[in-house]
C-alpha cells in the first residue's frame, strides 16, 4: 500500500502517469499522462483507488485522507488562483469523476460544480455577468448530487421543472 492518497496535475506537473492505472484509475492516470505531455488540462487532484479499497474494507476513510486533500485543494487554488468557497470573486469549483482502473459502465456519475452554495453561487453570478447562467449551474449540481449521492431520481426535478 502506498503511503499517500492524493495525486496532484497541472501547470506541466503530474504526480504520476499512464504506468499507475491500477492507482490512479483510468481517468486519473490519463489525465496525469496528458499533463506531463504538455496538454493544457486544467489543474485537479486524483484520491487513489487504494484510499477507495481502504474505506471499503475498514468504513470509514484513512485518517491521512482529509489533510491530503485540502492541501492538494490549496495546489488548485494556487493553480488557478481561484479560492474553494470564495464569495468576493469567482470560486473555485470541482468535479467529482470517478475512475476505476478498468472502465466500468454504469458506475459514479459526475458531479459538477462542487463548491456552489447559496453564497458562492451570487459571486459567478457576478463574475460571469450571467445570474441565469449561475443559477442554472446551481440547480444542476444540486440535481446531480442529489441523484448520484442521495438517490433521488431525475424525475423528481424534471417533473417540478416542467410544471414552473
Amino acid at each position: 500500500m502506498s503511503e499517500r492518497w492524493v495525486y496532484f496535475f497541472g501547470n506541466g506537473e503530474a504526480e504520476g502517469g499512464k504506468e499507475q492505472k491500477h492507482l490512479l484509475g483510468g481517468k486519473g492516470a490519463n489525465l496525469a499522462e496528458m499533463t506531463r505531455i504538455g496538454i493544457p488540462v486544467p489543474p485537479g487532484f486524483t484520491i487513489s483507488t487504494e484510499a477507495c479499497r481502504f474505506y471499503m474494507e475498514h468504513g470509514h476513510h484513512s485518517d491521512g485522507l482529509e489533510p491530503e486533500i485540502e492541501e492538494n485543494i490549496r495546489r488548485v487554488e494556487e493553480a488557478t488562483g481561484k479560492t474553494f468557497g470564495a464569495t468576493d470573486t469567482q470560486p473555485l469549483l470541482l468535479s467529482i469523476r470517478s475512475g476505476a482502473a478498468v472502465s466500468m459502465p454504469g458506475m459514479m456519475d459526475t458531479i459538477l460544480d462542487l463548491g456552489l452554495n447559496d453564497e458562492t453561487v451570487e459571486a459567478l453570478a457576478r463574475d460571469a455577468d450571467d445570474e441565469r447562467f449561475a443559477y442554472d449551474s446551481y440547480r444542476r449540481f444540486i440535481q446531480m448530487y442529489a441523484n448520484v449521492v442521495l438517490g433521488v431520481d431525475h424525475g423528481e426535478f424534471e417533473d417540478r421543472l416542467a410544471a414552473m
